[in-house]
């Protein structure tokens, strides 16, 4: 099966309600993790790959495995460019064979966001094969390879905004701001509220207001969530519990990430999640054998935590399982 767009894969998630992952790769057992995670629950996924992951593993490697994962598992796989920050980045990927790109202009006026947007839309759509484009509008606080915002920087998407952005620029998804964050740090504590029974931090509501009035303007629409790692508490626990020093590190609730996913959302990104469970998995097994020096040993154990975590964010979060 070749690589495909996002197009008929959002149109079938919006009518079922449910969301597609688009997970973050960078390296070969990421990508193995991932997709076979996908194959065992029947599910469509996205690959997607950061400034980042082309800058350490090149793209010529991602290409190639990608194209082996596909050989591998027969699935309809999207390769996605996560945050392009210039034409000239999102036509490289579109030429050397991505599907799908995102074009981030959020952090420039309405008026350039639109023209920026628009230029990529065009090369990509009269590209043979048809290039899906996704674009922003509204910013989002952390850190993500080269996207850093400030918290207390970030502003929420604009609903009054999203028809005419959306006609002006022909893109064929949108990500929005309703509160999500980028990386493992995703809120201050001081943003958030203590559990009296456990003690950890409750990061504030996702604003699903916005969500509602976007979907109403925007019907049949395909809606984009990034920052939407939930930085399972167990996985930190791991982590710090084998020599890792994560302090306050949280995420968005994945119940409200399934709620996000029943209605407009059908794609959420997730990357520090797989980071966290690869981390996880590799401090563990050294911990426990000090002795050993394959990475094979260790790096196989950190694929499989990834694994496991791909297969429940599938299932119990996204929805997406036994959608082919």
């Amino acid at each position: 099966m070749p690589l495909v767009n996002t197009k008929e894969l959002f149109e079938k998630a919006y009518k079922g309600g449910y969301a597609i992952g688009a997970f973050n790769c960078n390296n070969m057992e990421i990508i193995q993790a991932i997709t076979e995670a996908a194959k065992e629950c029947n599910s469509p996924v996205i690959l997607q790959v950061s400034a980042g992951a082309r800058k350490y593993a090149k793209p010529v490697y991602i290409k190639k495995m990608v194209e082996a994962a596909i050989k591998d598992t027969d699935l309809p796989i999207v390769l996605h460019l996560d945050h392009g920050l210039d034409f000239e980045t999102c036509k490289e990927c579109i030429d050397n064979g991505f599907t799908s790109v995102m074009i981030d202009a959020s952090s420039k006026s309405f008026e350039e966001n639109i023209a920026l947007t628009r230029k990529v839309v065009e090369y990509a759509h009269n590209h043979d094969p048809y290039v899906t484009v996704e674009a922003e509008l509204g910013t989002l606080a952390g850190i993500e390879d080269d996207v850093v915002v400030e918290h207390g920087s970030e502003t929420y998407t604009r609903p009054e905004d999203v028809e005419e952005f959306v006609r002006r620029t022909g893109c064929d998804s949108l990500a929005i701001a309703i509160g999500t964050s980028h990386g493992a740090f995703k809120f201050k504590p001081e943003q958030c509220t203590v559990d009296p029974e456990t003690g950890l931090l409750v990061p504030p509501p996702l604003r699903f207001d916005i969500l509602e009035d976007i979907a109403k303007r925007l019907p049949g629409f395909p809606i984009v969530l990034h920052g939407a790692s939930s930085v399972n508490q167990d996985l930190v626990k791991i982590i710090n519990d084998n020599g890792g020093k994560l302090k306050d590190a949280i995420g968005v609730p994945e119940e409200q990430l399934r709620q996000a996913a029943r209605s407009a959302v059908c794609k959420i990104n997730i990357d520090s999640d797989l980071r966290l469970a690869m981390t996880a998995g590799i401090r563990q097994h050294l911990n426990k054998h000090p002795e050993h020096f394959d990475p094979r040993q260790y790096v196989g154990d950190g694929r499989a935590e990834v694994k496991k975590l791909v297969k429940h964010k599938i299932i119990e979060v996204l929805g997406s399982n036994d959608k082919l």
